[in-house]
């Protein structure tokens, strides 16, 4: 049906008027074709009734087949007179089943789609993009780093599924996984520096490095941290920075000029938004919702072509719901499901910031830290 959109697209647009496009659109984003971001967009960046249809369409063809087949059966429902003009077939037209109130971060879209080959030929060779051959994308490697269970602090209820939730997306995306779990800080710095020495990053486009744990500001704990540590003895930390000086030109010269992409799950200090339970390094009894959980805590660039994205601001909180998992990992999941296959990094990270501040647990924000990305990466999921 992609195909039918391109074929009657120069027609569609001439024909189109602002209250169809207003009703296709809310049908799209019910029937999840669309996310609210994608919706505003196309009425906001727009100024003219024929360019927000031009747009439109275009968005909706470059998510394939099945999109393309719900939009046409909308235009059915809504106007039969024009859908007959455009010389559409018949289909059944789209019937947006009931579902459930979703939980934070999740928005149905629990399957990635996939990037058009058309997309991805299209950002090959263009300057503002890095580059991604089919080869290069076969050898994509990414590291998961999850803490679960800790000696003293309390354990991360949730974590696990966000392990498993990450795990599953990074496949998807077509990267071969090295997974760890329940680390102590300097096991966590030896993963990183064992990673920068794989022989496979010779070969790859982009790395991904996730870590999940307890933290403080500028560090992951380790799952031996104490908080009443003898003062001989070392506090069981990974520095974040270590992470930018082991994948960095010196630390790992087969990452040079290539994306690394970092997510961070863990607090970086105590401070709070709102009035909420929490875990880590210390426990408060008061609380108007208990489900959610924070986690306590030749000449080249030195540091070049990194993006983080931190779990929350410096100093504050990050919260994690003990069933669904951590609210960043729950977001950037359904994020990159829904628009990976059209959208670069910097875009689904500001998506991902778009959730938080459009959940009605507006209780932490995430941050993009220390980036260095000099172009636009895309995932191209699928190719």
């Amino acid at each position: 049906m992609a195909a039918e959109l391109e074929r009657i697209r120069v027609k569609f647009v001439e024909s189109i008027n602002r209250e169809l496009i207003n009703q296709l659109l809310d049908g799209l984003l019910k029937e999840r074709v669309l996310n609210r971001g994608e919706k505003d967009s196309i009425l906001e960046e727009n100024s003219s009734t024929k360019n927000k249809a031009r747009d439109l369409i275009d968005t909706v063809m470059k998510k394939g087949e099945v999109p393309s087949n719900k939009m046409i059966a909308l235009l059915q429902s809504i106007d039969s007179t024009l859908y007959a003009e455009l010389g559409l077939p018949s289909v059944k037209p789209a019937q947006p089943a009931a579902a459930p109130e979703p939980q934070p971060g999740q928005d149905g879209s629990g399957t990635l789609i996939n990037s058009t080959e058309d997309f991805w030929k299209g950002k090959q060779g263009q300057s503002d993009t890095y580059p991604a051959a089919k080869e290069s994308m076969r050898h994509r490697m990414a590291l998961l780093i999850t803490n679960i269970k800790f000696t003293t602090l309390s354990d991360r209820a949730g974590a696990d599924r966000d392990e498993k939730n990450m795990y599953k997306l990074l496949v998807a995306l077509g990267y071969e996984v090295v997974k760890h779990t329940n680390l102590t800080g300097k096991k966590i710095d030896a993963a990183v520096i064992a990673f920068s020495k794989l022989e496979k990053l010779k070969e790859t486009d982009s790395v991904v490095v996730v870590i999940m744990s307890h933290g403080k500001l500028g560090a992951i704990l380790g799952v031996d941290w104490k908080e009443d540590k003898p003062k001989n003895e070392e506090p069981d930390e990974f520095s974040i920075d270590n992470i930018y000086l082991h994948l960095g030109p010196k630390g790992c010269p087969a990452l040079l000029d290539k994306p690394k992409i970092i997510l961070i799950q863990a607090c970086r200090g105590d401070k709070k938004g709102s009035e909420l339970v929490k875990d880590g390094l210390s426990r408060d009894n008061a609380s108007h919702n208990d489900d959610f959980e924070e986690d306590g805590l030749r000449f080249v660039n030195k540091e070049k072509d990194f993006l983080a994205l931190l779990s929350s601001t410096p100093d504050t909180v990050s919260y994690r719901h003990p069933d669904h998992g951590s609210l960043l990992i729950q977001f950037f999941v359904a994020v990159s499901n829904a628009s990976a296959h059209v959208d670069h990094i910097d875009e689904l990270s500001r998506k991902v910031q778009q959730r938080f501040e459009d959940s009605k647990i507006k209780i932490q924000m995430p941050t993009k830290d220390r980036v260095t990305l000099t172009k636009h990466f895309y995932f191209f999921p699928g190719i």
